[in-house]
């Protein structure tokens, strides 16, 4: 009776496979998120060029403190019914503890260290034991078992590196590392084993509209700088055009990121014989291609205050280099969803990396504009490539073996 009760807990065939409204609530909190996180890059580019990939490693380490919060989100609202009281409570407080990370991030490795390390402890610790309890006797909850566990090892080095402002950054390094080696190797235990990610039941339909969120979520940031940025200048030709081309390279990304691919991405899940795999993949992809969207926007900024500024190596990085993840990372989601990758989407990224040392020299609205024609020439090309011929299927190489013996951690 008491894994009958706890059984209630998780998604059946039945259940309906679109994102919650509770999920996209609390998405919203990382719109913010993300905006601290372009802002904090934006801040710590006045210095020399070690202090500027200092600061950029720093801020990496506190977006991949989001991501790991919001991609375990996904897998619980995919694993487990989000319409049940108990989980939307863990999505709230989840949500809570997101909007804590945010307001902090800007200076978390500053005074705000202490208040940023607990709500992530708390989130990462607190989410997996309430599940665990809720799911009372029922065999899955070895599973959020695992990871409150690996939570609770590396718990005391993000509270050791808030409390010592010394070997802060070396501490959370090796925090983060830890939560990630767990996700990877699926939170191994003695005499437990592991829960890999790639063999869980997921619901496709769900995890692939989540990573179009996430993507979308990071485009709306885009937004936001945008429309913030401007609006904050004195309205000028030179400002309006940046500001025109910057939302022109946003419509772009959304283009070549939903054209096919994006739009696939669920039937792949679907017909794939491990899907679990093929959504530990594509979240890898979508990490990346995020970041890119992210960089991106931090060169919006840039090229919109000072339009007509030389270009500096460190303002390149953001502005062709932020693109060029982008089209890196969707190059690699082509060949998850068909198994192939177009040559005008690698010739499109080998342009943008040759044109780097040119635009050293050229004023940013110059550069911001290469960037702009170079996807503009990729977009068309996917639509030239499809005129006259029948929507494509999926033909994922990736998790197309069957499950192997013991089948999936259910």
């Amino acid at each position: 009776m008491t894994e009958q009760r706890g059984g209630a807990l998780l998604r059946t065939a039945s259940s309906p496979g679109r994102a919650t409204f509770l999920e996209l609530f609390f998405d919203l909190v990382f719109v913010f998120a993300l905006t601290r996180v372009s802002q904090r890059l934006i801040d710590g580019l006045d210095g020399s060029a070690g202090a500027v990939a200092a600061d950029v490693g720093k801020t990496l380490l506190l977006f991949l403190v989001l991501w790991q919060v919001w991609t375990l989100t996904t897998w619980v609202t995919s694993r487990y019914e989000p319409e049940r009281t108990v989980i939307q409570v863990v999505v709230v407080g989840t949500m809570f503890g997101s909007l804590v990370l945010g307001v902090t991030l800007p200076r978390a490795l500053e005074e705000r260290a202490l208040p940023f390390a607990l709500a992530y402890v708390a989130v990462m610790v607190g989410r997996p034991l309430l599940i665990a309890v809720a799911l009372r006797g029922h065999p899955r909850r070895m599973v959020p078992l695992r990871l409150a566990a690996w939570a609770g090892f590396s718990a005391p080095l993000w509270l050791a590196g808030a409390l010592m402002p010394g070997p802060r950054l070396a501490l959370w390094v090796v925090a983060l590392a830890v939560d990630h080696l767990g996700t990877l190797l699926g939170w191994p235990l003695p005499r437990l084993g592991a829960s890999r990610v790639r063999q869980w039941l997921v619901a496709g339909e769900h995890l692939a509209e989540r990573y179009q969120q996430i993507f979308l979520i990071a485009l709306g940031e885009s937004i936001l700088v945008i429309g913030v940025t401007y609006s904050g200048k004195e309205f000028s030709g030179d400002a309006a055009v940046a500001f025109a081309i910057s939302f022109v390279i946003t419509a772009l990304l959304w283009r070549i990121y939903f054209y096919r691919a994006g739009h696939l991405l669920a039937q792949a899940l679907r017909t794939a014989g491990t899907p679990g795999r093929l959504a530990e993949s594509a979240a890898q992809t979508h990490l990346f291609m995020v970041l890119g969207v992210i960089g991106a926007a931090v060169g919006y900024e840039l090229v919109i205050a000072h339009p007509y500024d030389t270009a500096r190596p460190d303002w390149l990085v953001f502005v062709v280099g932020g693109p060029a993840l982008f089209l890196a990372a969707r190059s690699r989601f082509e060949y998850e969803i068909f198994g192939r990758v177009s040559r005008p989407r690698l010739a499109g990224l080998l342009a943008l990396v040759l044109l780097l040392p040119a635009l050293v020299t050229v004023p940013a609205m110059f550069a911001l504009g290469a960037v702009a024609v170079l996807l503009a020439l990729v977009a068309f090309a996917d639509a030239r490539r499809a005129w006259h011929r029948p929507p494509e299927s999926s033909a994922s190489p990736i998790g197309r073996e069957a499950l192997g013996e013991g089948g999936p951690e259910a």
